[in-house]
């Protein structure tokens, strides 16, 4: 079903697009008149305009119906996929959870932090500056 709405979508649009494409301007009806012949035409001294403003607006509501029935189908296919059945996940409290107890032979050794007298306190101290 999906894909013959999107099939008639697409086809509406194109046909929309032709269609404007087609229709001529308002300024267009002043040139027309002299001397191009508009009684000759094939739609008669009118020209077209009312038969391709009408089709424009037919495939306008085409576009807009199946623009509403996409979305109504979208809506259901996300619907049925938010609908399965997965486990949820379980949760462990912290004091279920037993650490194993590390003796002082594998703590890891600390770093003594630097002192004052580690550090130079001026520029004059430093050695190799003058």
């Amino acid at each position: 079903m999906e894909q013959l709405i999107l099939i008639c979508h697409v086809l509406a649009a194109l046909g929309i697009i032709g269609l404007i494409l087609i229709q001529q301007g308002k300024g267009a009806s002043m040139g027309a008149s002299f001397g191009s012949g508009a009684s000759q035409t094939i739609m008669g001294s009118q020209g077209g305009g009312n038969l391709l403003t009408k089709g424009t607006s037919v495939l306008a509501t085409l576009f807009f119906v199946t623009s509403f029935g996409l979305a109504v189908v979208a809506k259901e296919n996300a619907a049925s996929v938010g609908a399965i059945d997965m486990p949820v996940p379980a949760v462990v409290e912290s004091s279920e959870v037993e650490m194993p107890e590390m003796e002082q032979s594998d703590m890891p050794a600390t770093v003594a932090p630097a002192t004052s007298v580690d550090v130079p306190a001026t520029s004059e101290d430093m050695p190799g500056s003058n």
